[in-house]
């Protein structure tokens, strides 16, 4: 074990329901490799110091102190109910961290919260707007968020503008070419939300103690507070070493020379942290020179020099490890609830621990994706066997027993491994994660995914036009994503899609058509959730790279040494008003209620639109057109995932069977041979866990060897009704 002690931090703010799993990983990691390595999520012990009785008395305190005429109209109505405010904010945090249900009965009744601004634009959206959820606690949940929403608006209205639920000072990382608007922001006096967070990290020093301080960014909503907790470090502990890494290092910093970030840390590091983090370790233990770093900026002098010179390579996912949430206050979180929507609440509801199918994405092609950068770029699929060796210890570690895989896009072929794996060891989770609308999502596979625990999948439509998918090398169609969506409807997982308007060359009318479709796959149910953003050009996409091949022209910001990613643009061939988002936002928020799917779609927009040429049965139609043709068939496996059949062998030639599954059984007669054939094909697709693996029956294999007229007799069979039955039970190919 080395002397050399570690504190990873997850700065404000990410998501209030679970830990972001950066700390995690490299927390498991470093343990691993002999580091004493401990972590803290500042960002929830800062929302809990404001949500807690005495921040908000500290908040109302302040805000007396303020001239009353320059308080907003709203502050000064929820300062009248102050003490209803006080009294209320620790049974209501205790609520939504599971720690007392029963609340969620008098915070229904309707006469226990303080209701502010929040819930008046709920009551002016009148029924629609309204929870009509029958579960109480979901409905408790979700006015106890927004009764959270009214603390939080009122908090950044008056004491700290950089504060919200979900982030952190997110516009000062925004497009922030130069360091200057930072550089400024720190030299400010701390607000009371700051205070809060350094008094966090504080503790956590004093108690361990460490020798390095890693600050996790993985958002720009996090970085104004690691750049601020660098600051104080540096301030009042400069011995201690500072690395700053994590998605927004690895998108935006990749071009860094500005050192005026080195006077609040002493390392930036790109890509996977594990490799860099340790020859970082290493450096400072003098064990490595700086010329052997593995993608660090440093400063040297008054310049930033980028070392990249380590001749180790990048640990593969067989070799990270396992993460640890160990340290971190997995009973603090707050489960939060702003919509009642199935799918959308996966992302703020209940604690997930997170792990990743494969690291990259296996199709990296699509022209508005950082398809050239590490974390796109560099696939890597986990053996499933190691991949569920995690899944069981972070079980035995929290207690917790769903899952987020957060891959970019988890890849059919690993999901199907890992699924077989849960399924043979009979580990029970439930799970959710990241793919694409790939036709490799057949319903048999679906179905698999299903009993092995998936919930949900989200994945990426971008927009809902042939044409543009084709314009962007999406490598699906809008055809193939019904079936796809079809697949999972039928097993019983959710679906988010995200989507894209405002491509290159993208016209009002195909945005419309767009629309068209997507309330379509509402309408039929086989999507419950979406979310529509606006297409940013970035620095490290192909269209970015090469923008006049797409029709653009960049508009800068112009490179000043900090930040580059997001780009403007103009589109030469057409032009997109903003109103378009408006509309598109405003008819997704109802859809995700399921309201007004019958509602043309160009009264959404407040302009004339052109009449989408998407029949309104076109969903219907392709429904009916039935899944297309499985060309894999000869070389899929058999699964059985249905019960152990009852069989009456009787005295005669015919033998009755009972297939039963969990919620069903059907009735089977067949004669004695083949019967008994039946039987053996599935005790051998049945999974169990075997030294080496199981073997499951090949389909061509199968096929050759039936013993009752050969492959011509077996295909008579698979049309049978026996067949038939069995296939709806739970014999799958995959």
């Amino acid at each position: 074990m080395s002397d050399l002690s570690v504190l990873l931090v997850i700065p404000p703010l990410t998501q209030l329901n679970t830990p972001y799993p950066s700390t995690a990983y490299l927390t498991g990691f470093l343990r691993s490799q002999g580091y004493r390595t401990y972590q803290a999520d500042v960002g929830i012990e800062m929302v809990l110091a404001l949500f807690s009785q005495s921040g908000i008395s500290r908040v109302f305190h302040e805000l007396r102190a303020k001239p009353h005429d320059d308080l907003p109209g709203e502050a000064r109505q929820m300062l009248s109910l102050e003490r209803a405010y006080v009294e209320t904010i620790d049974p209501v945090i205790h609520f939504l961290q599971g720690k007392d249900p029963t609340l969620a009965a008098r915070i229904c009744q309707g006469v226990f919260l303080p209701q502010g601004p929040r819930f008046l634009a709920r009551e002016e959206e009148g029924p629609q707007g309204r929870d009509q959820s029958p579960n109480q606690t979901d409905q408790a949940k979700h006015l106890a968020t927004l009764y959270l929403e009214d603390l939080a608006d009122l908090v950044q209205a008056t004491l700290a503008p950089h504060f919200t639920l979900s982030r952190y000072a997110e516009s000062l990382a925004m497009q922030a070419n130069s360091y200057d608007r930072l550089e400024e922001a720190l030299a400010l006096p701390m607000s009371l939300t700051d205070e809060w967070m350094v008094q966090a990290l504080w503790r956590h020093i004093e108690r361990y103690q460490p020798s390095v301080v890693g600050l996790s960014v993985p958002f720009p909503g996090n970085l104004y507070g690691a750049l601020r907790m660098g600051q104080q470090l540096r301030t009042r502990r400069p011995e201690i070493k500072v690395v700053l890494g994590g998605g927004y290092a690895n998108t935006e910093l990749r071009r860094l020379q500005e050192p005026r970030l080195f006077e609040v840390v002493d390392f930036v590091t790109l890509d996977d942290g594990e490799r860099p983090f340790l020859c970082v370790l290493e450096y400072v233990q003098g064990k490595r020179m700086d010329t052997e770093l593995c993608r660090t900026f440093l400063r040297s002098g008054q310049r930033v020099v980028y070392q990249n010179g380590a001749r180790e390579p990048d640990f593969s996912q067989a070799d990270i490890g396992t993460p640890t949430y160990e340290g971190l206050p997995l009973d603090q979180y707050i489960s939060v609830l702003d919509t009642l929507n199935p799918m959308h609440r996966l992302w703020s509801d209940g604690h997930w621990n997170k792990l990743t199918v494969a690291h990259g994405c296996y199709w990296k092609q699509c022209t508005f994706c950082d398809v050239g950068l590490d974390y796109i770029g560099r696939y890597d699929l986990a053996p499933a066997e190691g991949l569920v060796d995690r899944i069981e210890a972070l079980v035995a570690e929290t207690g917790r027993r769903g899952f987020h895989f957060v891959d970019e896009a988890a890849p059919p072929v690993g999901l199907k491994h890992l699924a077989l794996s849960l399924l043979e060891r009979g580990v029970v989770i439930s799970w959710w994660g990241n793919v694409r609308f790939e036709s490799a999502f057949t319903p048999d596979l679906c179905r698999l995914l299903a009993a092995s625990g998936c919930i949900a999948l989200s994945a990426g439509l971008e927009a809902a036009c042939d044409r543009l998918l084709a314009l962007v090398k999406k490598g699906i169609t809008v055809d193939q994503t019904v079936h796809v969506v079809q697949a999972c409807r039928d097993a019983g997982i959710l679906v988010h899609a995200y989507l894209m308007y405002g491509l290159p060359s993208e016209t009002i009318g195909e945005t419309v058509e767009s629309l068209e479709r997507v309330r379509q796959l509402f309408a039929q149910g086989l999507i419950q959730s979406a979310f529509w953003h606006r297409f940013t050009t970035t620095a490290h996409s192909p269209i970015g790279l090469s923008p006049g091949t797409y029709g653009i022209q960049l508009r800068g910001p112009m490179f000043a040494g900090f930040a580059e990613n997001d780009l403007v643009h103009e589109d030469r061939q057409v032009m997109m008003p903003s109103w378009v988002g408006d509309g598109l936002r405003a008819a997704l928020w109802h859809y995700k209620e399921g309201q007004e799917l019958n509602r043309d779609v160009r009264d959404w927009f407040p302009q004339p639109t052109p009449k989408p040429k998407v029949k309104r049965t076109w969903v219907k139609q392709v429904l009916e057109a039935g899944q297309p043709e499985d060309h894999s068939r000869q070389e899929r496996k058999f699964v059985w995932i249905g019960g152990c059949p009852d069989v009456d062998r009787g005295k005669g030639e015919q033998y009755r069977m009972m297939l039963p599954n969990r919620m069903m059984d059907e009735e089977v007669r067949l004669k004695r041979g083949q019967a008994e054939w039946v039987l053996n094909l599935l005790q051998r697709a049945t999974p169990a866990h075997q030294p080496g693996g199981h073997r499951y029956p090949i389909y061509k294999e199968v096929r050759a060897g039936y013993p009752f007229g050969g492959p011509e007799g077996f295909d008579k069979w698979w049309q049978s009704a026996s067949a038939q039955k069995a296939r709806a039970i739970g014999l799958l190919l995959v």
